[in-house]
């Protein structure tokens, strides 16, 4: 009989240790699972496993968010982009994702950011941003785009891309963004420039058909900050960076069968009704500004509100300091998302400190990533 009492509890304290090991809060980022070298072995026992976010039916509350009528602008879109804008609209207007774009050369590599805001925060972004800013660099883009499939297949997050392109006649890379590029010749069939541009597009598109292929989605932002004049897709005016982003959006989406994209049209801190392609050619808006203080940014949510509606998920695609989050909830600016750029931006002390990236990473407003549904098997209760 002693045996036997033996045995019942050597297995009752197994299942307590596994239960301690992957239950309950389900692995939220912990002391023992610190993000080191390898993004994959160090991130993905982070990744939400209660049966909350595992369930194949995992859902938001039907409470608020957005109507259902509201569909991807692509019309067969992949079943993982279904899911998740599912999932950004049944969250809008409740609460808001964290996010934060990745920096590649600063200390620790594409992980500085994510280590520093775990040493901080003990969190991870729900959304992290990368940008296929080397375009013409082929380790380069395939580390970006690893590093966006491992992010969604292996940590349950959510990636999104930017394309700092630089201008197609002269090369890659961000000065070269800023340099001129005739957009009515390279949309004109057989010039130079068109001839250029179409390289340059088919190299991205390769590496976006990489994820499509592996089911992950993206949330694609490019040409972003066009209502700028500092890089050349926003130097010809409204016009011509519209009839851009229709080329973009029809030769990816037509052409090369890119159904894994939800399009992001990323305003400057200036959104404009004249730029505004229209709802067919996109899923989310989103506007950005660089600001020293940490207020709700209403005024600027509003602006891109006038354009396309309260039923539109509408995101803060690019930010220094972090939006407080009870200012967000005051003030009713109701961001899908915000998306600290890199290094200093998060790292000086002065945009964001210890304290405010604590209040903001462990806020009940503000969604990290160990809370998360599990994406792939998202079902709307819309």
């Amino acid at each position: 009989m002693q045996i036997i009492f033996q045995l019942i509890y050597i297995v009752i304290f197994g299942l307590f240790l596994t239960a301690c090991a992957g239950g309950g809060d389900g692995g939220k980022v912990g002391a023992a699972s610190k993000i080191s070298s390898s993004l994959v072995s160090s991130l993905s026992s982070s990744v939400k496993t209660s049966s909350s976010s595992s369930s194949p039916s995992s859902t938001v509350s039907s409470v608020g968010g957005v109507s259902g009528s509201l569909k991807l602008s692509n019309p067969n879109p992949s079943l993982g982009a279904v899911a998740l804008f599912d999932y950004l609209k049944d969250l809008y207007k409740k609460k808001t994702l964290t996010g934060q774009q990745e920096s590649t050369w600063a200390t620790g590599g594409a992980l500085h950011e994510l280590n520093f805001i775990f040493d901080a925060t003990g969190k991870a972004p729900a959304v992290l941003g990368l940008d296929y800013l080397n375009h013409l660099d082929s380790a380069y883009v395939a580390g970006v785009t690893k590093r966006a499939a491992d992010w969604y297949l292996t940590n349950n997050g959510i990636p999104t891309i930017c394309w700092h392109w630089g201008s197609p006649s002269i090369g890659q890379g961000y000065e070269n963004s800023k340099k001129p590029f005739d957009i009515d010749k390279a949309l004109t069939p057989g010039t130079t420039e068109n001839i250029a541009m179409l390289k340059d597009l088919d190299i991205v598109a390769a590496e976006l058909t990489k994820l499509r292929d592996q089911n992950v989605p993206i949330l694609w932002r490019p040409f972003h900050e066009f209502t700028g004049t500092w890089f050349w897709w926003g130097m010809g005016g409204a016009d011509k960076f519209k009839r851009l982003w229709i080329y973009m959006y029809n030769y990816y989406t037509v052409d090369k069968g890119l159904n894994n994209l939800v399009w992001v049209l990323g305003y400057t801190g200036e959104p404009s009704a004249a730029y505004y392609p229209g709802d067919t050619y996109i899923d989310i808006a989103a506007a950005d500004t660089y600001v020293t203080g940490h207020g709700s940014l209403k005024i600027l949510y509003d602006k891109v509100a006038t354009i396309v509606g309260t039923e539109r998920p509408i995101a803060l695609h690019e930010n220094g300091p972090i939006p407080d989050p009870d200012a967000v909830m005051m003030d009713a600016a109701n961001w899908s998302y915000f998306m600290t750029w890199h290094t200093s931006f998060l790292t000086d002390g002065i945009a964001n400190t210890t304290t405010t990236l604590n209040k903001a990473f462990n806020h009940d407003h503000y969604i990290t990533r160990d809370e998360l549904p599990n994406l792939p098997n998202y079902k709307s209760a819309n």
